[in-house]
């Protein structure tokens, strides 16, 4: 089987009805934005519908908890890229971290880390993954990240700084 790939990326165009008066994409649509990007990278890349899933496990993820960082305005009409990544998970948890970047993918717009509980339904109550749901995670989770709960702003501050070392090495201007 091939290797699936960790870090799914695609482009998205900002639409003028999800904008503020200023052109910005709206601080509320980035929820959106990230979520659908990370659902059709789901479907597309590991061949998964979450709402299949839901109903043959009788179980599916809620999210718990988000962090997001606003760094730079997604402008009406400017094409983004949004990567997706599985940094952590655990028996009944993961932490999916979502970046938007510009189109170039050399500044870093937004970053969002989601957490997510796996629940029983239509209880609503923690449960478990699957062996093959946990084999699954296992294959996907980023190396070389080191999650921690309180270190969203540490994770920002290393991105940025990564960013900027390679637009530095391509001679690009901060």
């Amino acid at each position: 089987m091939a290797k699936l790939l960790r870090t799914p990326e695609t482009q998205h165009r900002i639409h003028f009805q999800d904008c503020d008066m200023l052109g910005h994409l709206n601080n509320a649509r980035y929820l959106d934005y990230f979520l659908n990007a990370r659902e059709d990278q789901v479907a597309e890349h590991y061949d998964l519908n979450m709402g299949e899933l839901a109903r043959e496990q009788q179980a599916a993820w809620v999210i718990t908890k988000h962090h997001l960082s606003y760094l730079k305005p997604a402008r009406q009409g400017a094409t983004v890229r949004i990567s997706t990544q599985i940094i952590h998970f655990d028996n009944s948890n993961l932490v999916v971290e979502m970046q938007m970047r510009s189109q170039d993918g050399q500044r870093l717009l937004a970053l969002l880390w989601s957490e997510m509980a796996f629940v029983k339904l239509p209880a609503g109550t923690r449960t478990d993954h699957a062996d093959a749901l946990m084999d699954l995670l296992d294959e996907l989770d980023v190396p070389g990240i080191d999650y921690d709960p309180d270190g969203f702003d540490d994770r920002v501050k290393a991105v940025r700084q990564e960013l900027k070392k390679v637009r530095r090495a391509a001679g690009q201007p901060d």
